[in-house]
């Protein structure tokens, strides 16, 4: 399941079953053909559509996609990104600037920096084994590790500090 926020209105579900796609819980009849390296030819209750992805941001899972020449910015969340929001541990507010803190409970499994180590925005800090998944905790932003407060095969807890970052 993918949750879709297009233009900062409502959320949508989308689901994918079985070869058929649901939004919001309903089935929605679609096909669509690619048309070039990204773009797409869409039918759905026979109206056509020309998409197009203008622009992705992997990072903020966000995207630019023109369809029939109106541009849309979109944000997905899949699984993961839903439960995390619903518990409260949206990797926004579980890192205080300069600190990196465990989002949730978890198992060290690897860290992947060193002390006094220059990082950039976006790269691999830690991964941390949590509900049976590995997620890479990323840098925030650009900076040197100051310290490093855990270990690996650490078991840590909710909001516990794992690196600093000056």
């Amino acid at each position: 399941m993918y949750q879709v926020n297009t233009n900062d209105k409502a959320a949508v579900s989308i689901e994918f079953k079985n070869d058929e796609t649901f939004l919001n819980g309903e089935k929605v009849d679609w096909s669509a053909v690619s048309t070039g390296n990204s773009s797409f030819h869409v039918l759905q209750n026979n109206q056509s559509y020309n998409a197009e992805i203008v622009s992705v941001n992997v990072e903020e899972k966000t995207m630019q996609v023109r369809i029939n020449n109106n541009i849309y910015s979109v944000q997905v969340k899949n699984r993961m990104d839903i439960l995390l929001s619903q518990m409260g541990m949206s990797s926004a507010s579980s890192q205080k600037a300069n600190d990196l803190k465990a989002p949730m409970p978890g198992l060290v499994l690897k860290i992947n920096v060193a002390e006094g180590q220059a990082i950039k925005k976006g790269e691999s800090l830690l991964i941390l084994e949590a509900m049976k998944m590995e997620n890479v905790l990323k840098a925030a932003g650009d900076g040197v590790v100051k310290s490093i407060k855990v270990n690996e095969k650490s078991v840590v807890d909710k909001g516990q500090l794992l690196i600093q970052i000056q």
